[in-house]
C-alpha cells in the first residue's frame, strides 16, 4: 500500500516512520510512505505557500497552486483516496482504517497549516477526516496516526493476527483488561479466573469486562455493537 503525504514539514515524519511495528512494516515493504512538499512547486522567488485571506481576517491561508501541483505530481494507483486532515472532517474510526486497509491501494494525505487551505483545493479531496474535536498546529500528527492505524492492519505487520481481533472497537466494544507476570504486584493481584486454565470461563470473563468497560466509558458504542444472545441484559438496557 502506498501513502503520499503532502506536507510543508516532511522532516516531521522521519523519526516516527523508523520505529516499532510501523518501521518494520516499511522496511519489509508491506507499505511505502512518500513525502511531497508543496513549497517545491512554488514559482515565485520567495517560495510562498500562503497568503492573506480574501474578505479579511487573522492568519494566513495555504495557496491553491502549490497544493494542486503537489497532488497532481503524484502517481495515481487504481484504488486511490485523497484525504484532507481537518478538525471539520468525519472522525477517524477503526472501521474506516479497516476499509482503507482492505479496499485502497493509495492514500494521499494533505496536511493543512496556518488558518487552513484555500477551499478550491477541496475539489481534489475525496474524504475529509479528523483526529478529534480539537485543533492542532497542522495535519501532520493526524496523518501519522492514520498511517499507523492502517498499516498495523495490513497483512504481515502484526505477527499474530488474532491479537487484532481483540482490539478495542472490534465488534463495537472496548478491549478487556490485560495482565501478565507476576501474579501479585504491590498487593494488586491478577483476577483468579485468568490463572484457572479454564478457557471457557476466561472467555466469559473477558466478554463481561468488555461490556462493563464499554457501558462505563463509551455507552454510545453499545447501540451499534455486535451483541450476542448471552448479552441479553446489556441489549435490553440499551435498546
Amino acid at each position: 500500500m502506498r501513502f503520499d503525504i503532502v506536507t510543508l514539514f516532511p522532516e516531521f515524519f522521519s523519526g516516527p516512520l523508523q520505529v516499532g511495528l510501523l518501521g518494520k512494516a516499511l522496511d519489509r515493504q508491506i507499505a511505502e510512505v512518500h513525502r511531497t512538499n508543496p513549497r517545491d512547486f512554488t514559482t515565485d522567488k520567495h517560495r510562498r505557500v500562503d497568503d492573506e485571506p480574501y474578505g479579511g481576517g487573522v492568519g494566513m491561508v495555504m495557496k491553491p497552486e502549490p497544493l494542486f501541483a503537489a497532488v497532481e505530481s503524484l502517481p495515481v494507483l487504481p484504488r486511490r483516496e485523497v484525504v484532507f486532515l481537518s478538525p471539520q472532517g468525519e472522525p477517524m474510526t477503526q472501521s474506516l482504517f479497516k476499509q482503507w486497509a482492505t479496499e485502497t491501494d493509495q492514500l494521499v494525505l494533505i496536511c493543512g497549516r496556518y488558518e487552513g487551505i484555500d477551499e478550491r483545493v477541496m475539489h481534489l479531496v475525496t474524504r475529509e477526516v479528523s483526529l478529534g474535536d480539537f485543533v492542532l498546529t497542522g495535519g501532520e500528527i493526524p496523518a501519522l496516526a492514520l498511517i499507523d492505524g492502517v498499516v498495523r492492519l495490513l497483512p504481515g505487520t502484526v505477527g499474530k493476527t488474532a491479537s487484532l481481533e481483540a482490539d478495542s472497537f472490534e465488534g463495537g466494544l472496548l478491549d478487556y483488561p490485560h495482565y501478565t507476570r507476576p501474579p501479585v504486584f504491590r498487593d494488586y493481584a491478577v483476577p483468579e479466573v485468568l490463572l484457572s486454565g479454564n478457557h471457557a470461563k476466561i472467555a466469559q470473563w473477558r466478554r463481561e469486562q468488555q461490556l462493563r468497560r464499554t457501558r462505563e466509558r463509551r455507552p454510545d458504542l453499545l447501540s451499534d455493537a455486535n451483541l450476542e444472545e448471552t448479552d441479553g441484559y446489556e441489549r435490553s438496557r440499551h435498546s
